[in-house]
């Protein structure tokens, strides 16, 4: 299916967007022209975070606020998911009103560290994304930009070149978030089956942190035979 997103672009709300990967992703969806409302357990770091990238990139023209978490999801016509696992279900939870009938993109990790480094962590509902789908009934959950070092999304590159894995249920928002990926420069939306496999695209991130510690390096994911 093509899909065309609408010209003036989606207001995207960003749940936990004031760490790496949701500002990284903030800013690359901003700079593809789509306005961008940062959320945060405490509004005022939002804000920060909002002025911070406007600043960074006073020629753009750029769309981007700052508030609280349940205000970006009220505000949004797409949902990012981008707070740290622990505090997954906890942040979920009362938005759920905000997200039915919604595109909600997670792109959380379930990890842990130790002297061996990154490890995935199994869950009960099978994953992060899975979790977002129980907790957040009535919304299109699509898993997706797991594979994203928000190292390259932060950085001066205009190209962050790398696939990105999308796994979901609902096909059109599958389709959405493919097309979406294609707008930052370098990127390519891939999709990567149902919402159950969710769980090897998180587990995947793992492993990449450990290719990042071996080369000194920011790695990401290239499909081939597509």
């Amino acid at each position: 299916m093509i899909i065309v997103l609408p010209a003036e672009g989606f207001t995207i709300g960003i749940i936990g967007g004031t760490g790496d990967q949701g500002r990284g992703l903030g800013r690359r969806f901003a700079l593809a022209g789509h306005r961008v409302v940062v959320g945060s357990r405490q509004p005022a770091r939002a804000a920060d975070a909002a002025a911070t990238l406007l600043a960074e990139h006073p020629e753009e023209g750029l769309d981007v606020t700052g508030t609280s978490n349940e205000e970006a999801a009220r505000l949004a016509e797409l949902v990012i998911v981008a707070v740290p696992f622990e505090g997954h279900r906890e942040t979920l939870a009362p938005l759920a009103p905000h997200c039915a009938g919604k595109i909600v993109i997670d792109c959380v990790n379930p990890m842990a560290f130790d002297k061996a480094g990154a490890t995935y962590v199994e869950l009960t509902d099978g994953s992060a994304a899975e979790e977002a789908a129980a907790v957040l009934p009535g919304a299109r959950v699509v898993s997706a930009f797991h594979d994203v070092s928000a190292k390259r999304l932060l950085g001066t590159n205009l190209s962050v070149s790398t696939d990105v894995l999308v796994c979901g249920d609902d096909q059109e928002a599958k389709d959405v978030v493919c097309a979406m990926a294609a707008q930052i420069r370098g990127m390519r939306g891939i999709d990567a089956g149902p919402l159950r496999l969710s769980r090897h695209l998180e587990a995947l991130t793992a492993v990449l942190i450990g290719i990042n510690k071996t080369y000194k390096t920011h790695s990401g994911v290239r499909i081939t035979g597509v």
